[in-house]
């Protein structure tokens, strides 16, 4: 089993938010291996399907950025030996530069410290880069909307990240 996990906050005020990237780059990899979120469970929102003769499992947390590892801890004690690839942007990256780690600190996100608070640091991710605004106040600044003029510079990022995900699974 792969558990995929894109993290973001629920709800419409969210949609298009730097802090929703995670979700938008699961948005992508479900539409590649058509898969649908169809059920809740697990504080998630869960879709699954396979790809390369793999489980997949697909999953947005219900419980906001900050507490995403109440969600990730449910599903590692459910799939205890699954592999966990986390999709998540990151402030510490150029705007649209991609990053991957096998595993590491969680750095200065707030999602990825709930994680590895609840699982360790085990567990993979790919980060899109979203650049910082030093006029904003951070969370300001991660839960504003992403601007119009750089929209085609996300999409393409959000592209790569799930092209990335894809070839990691093997």
């Amino acid at each position: 089993m792969i558990i995929i996990a894109g993290l973001g906050n629920i709800g419409m005020q969210y949609k298009n938010t730097f802090h929703n990237i995670g979700f938008k780059v699961l948005d992508k990899v479900a539409d590649k291996l058509s898969i649908t979120f169809s059920k809740e469970k697990y504080k998630s929102l869960i879709g699954q399907g396979t790809y390369k003769g793999e489980s997949i499992m697909l999953v947005k947390p219900t419980t906001y950025m900050n507490n995403s590892g109440e969600a990730l801890t449910l599903l590692k004690q459910k799939y205890n030996d699954a592999r966990i690839i986390v999709a998540v942007d990151d402030i510490d990256l150029p705007k649209g530069k991609i990053r991957y780690r096998e595993h590491g600190k969680p750095g200065t996100h707030n999602g990825l410290r709930s994680i590895v608070q609840y699982i360790g640091e085990d567990f993979e991710r790919v980060r899109v880069g979203i650049g910082r605004d030093e006029s904003k106040p951070l969370a300001d600044y991660v839960l504003s909307n992403i601007k119009k003029e750089d929209e085609e510079l996300f999409n393409q990022a959000i592209e790569q990240a799930s092209e990335l995900i894809l070839e990691k699974i093997s």
